[in-house]
């Protein structure tokens, strides 16, 4: 499918690369988001590399070259996110082991067989095409297979239970259409793909006609590829929520019970799971400790509850309107905890101590330091985004009391460093020092500067009256 190879590639480049080469690249490219600088992909590439480090950090699905190239055609489709969830048309990544054990167990195993050798042999010989050819080939005997054994089970609840309990996946029953559909309907979904730019920077007027008509025209081929094309524009979007324009303009307005008549409705329910999959993923990154580009993660969920909340009437009391405040509900509940605790971070840190509590030629400790400050940009990043996220109140009153202690806080620290002695020389300026980074991530970094000189001329004044 186009542009799959593209993503292939990009995944396998930041696969390779080192875990402090990756590190700077989130770091940059999460700043270079929440400045507003969007460039080109820039999106696309922050979500491979928190995909990149969630597989090593977790483990990938293992699979061989003949499963890989199988699933080939499912990639639009798969979601990393918890087996169990529900996710319409998509297929959790981690299933992929269990859904090829299937087919190679139970559906087809002799012709699985004979594929892998036959597969591995092609792709030792350099032949990639004939690989391509014989896994083709597969994919239609097995789309054939799961479709007679799916009516079959919906005859005999006896052996329907068998087949799920075969298959194995939290979500067996969805996971096996979605691999039938998506192999049948593989050659239109690519004609589709084929017709659709890599990235999609907004999806509005013309292109919003154009690309309706496209999933359309790819519809008409197939009634059940309705859902799979749809999700492989999606795949498309540099914002994915956008796809619910969509069934607006089916609707003809934003009424959402209009909407949820229209065979497009199902694109709110995607984005709903969309949302629920990325609060997830802020709880694993907040409780995890990993630090992996949380800023930007905010900012998409940001950006995907305000699109609905905007594209949408959405009622309190209906179906998506208690979905969506629920989930914000969440997000307010995960960032209670490490905003509100910003603050005593701060705080112990730059606490002015007597010399007596201070040992000779101690500092602070550099990781609480950068732990703190990373802290207080978190809660900076919150601010943005605090009133869609419904944590306006905590998150100002929070920021307010981190700049009254940094304000008040940073003048005993300079009159501490003006007085120091040789014991507690060095702790007091690593103080001052947490204190300017503090103070460039909430003042600014013309504020910082001015700190950092006036420290140099604190310690300046001590230096020339233990001379004197």
């Amino acid at each position: 499918m186009a542009g799959v190879e593209t993503i292939e590639r990009l995944r396998q480049y930041l696969r390779e690369l080192p875990p402090q080469a990756r590190a700077l690249l989130i770091a940059e490219f999460e700043r270079s988001l929440l400045r507003g600088d969007e460039g080109a992909g820039t999106d696309l590439v922050l979500q491979e590399l928190r995909r990149v480090v969630r597989d090593q950090r977790e483990g990938s699905p293992r699979i061989g070259n003949c499963a890989r190239l199988f699933f080939k055609p499912l990639e639009p489709f798969l979601v990393d996110d918890r087996a169990e969830h529900n996710h319409p048309g998509r297929v959790a990544r981690r299933s992929l082991e269990m859904l090829w054990t299937w087919v190679r167990r139970d559906l087809l195993p002799e012709e699985a067989s004979v594929l892998n050798d036959e597969v591995s042999e092609a792709l030792l010989a350099g032949d990639e095409p004939k690989a391509e050819h014989l896994v083709r080939a597969f994919q239609d005997r097995v789309a054939g297979a799961i479709e007679t054994i799916l009516e079959a089970g919906a005859a005999d609840a006896k052996l329907h239970r068998r087949t799920l309990a075969q298959i194995g996946t939290p979500r067996a029953s969805e996971d096996a259409t979605t691999l039938k559909c998506v192999l049948a309907g593989r050659d239109e979904l690519a004609t589709l793909a084929a017709h659709l730019p890599l990235r999609i920077a907004n999806l509005a007027g013309d292109q919003l006609d154009e690309y309706m008509a496209l999933n359309e025209k790819t519809c008409a081929r197939g009634g059940e590829l309705f859902l799979y094309a749809l999700l492989v524009l999606m795949s498309r979007l540099a914002a994915p929520w956008q796809v619910i324009r969509l069934s607006v303009k089916a609707a003809g307005c934003d009424i959402a019970a209009r909407v949820a008549e229209t065979q497009y409705g199902v694109a709110v329910t995607i984005v709903l799971a969309e949302l629920d999959r990325m609060v997830g993923e802020l709880r694993n990154e907040l409780h995890g400790g990993g630090g992996v580009a949380v800023g930007a993660l905010l900012k998409t969920i940001h950006d995907c509850a305000r699109g609905l909340r905007t594209e949408l009437d959405l009622p309190v009391d209906s179906t998506w309107g208690r979905a969506l405040s629920a989930q914000r509900a969440q997000i307010a509940d995960l960032l209670r905890a490490e905003i509100e605790s910003a603050p005593g971070r701060v705080r112990r840190l730059l606490r002015a101590r007597p010399s007596t509590e201070i040992r000779a030629n101690s500092v602070l400790d550099p990781d609480e330091v950068a732990e703190a400050e990373a802290l207080v940009a978190f809660v900076g990043n919150c601010r943005s985004f605090a009133g869609e996220l419904a944590i306006n109140e905590m998150t100002q009153r929070t920021f307010n009391e981190i700049q009254y202690n940094l304000d008040t806080g940073t003048r005993a620290l300079l009159d501490g460093l003006r007085h120091a002695g040789e014991v507690d020389r060095s702790f007091r300026q690593s103080q001052v020092d947490a204190a300017v980074r503090f103070c460039a991530k909430v003042f600014g970094v013309e504020y910082a500067a001015l700190l950092t000189k006036a420290a140099e001329v604190a310690s300046a004044a001590e230096r020339k009256a233990t001379r004197a």
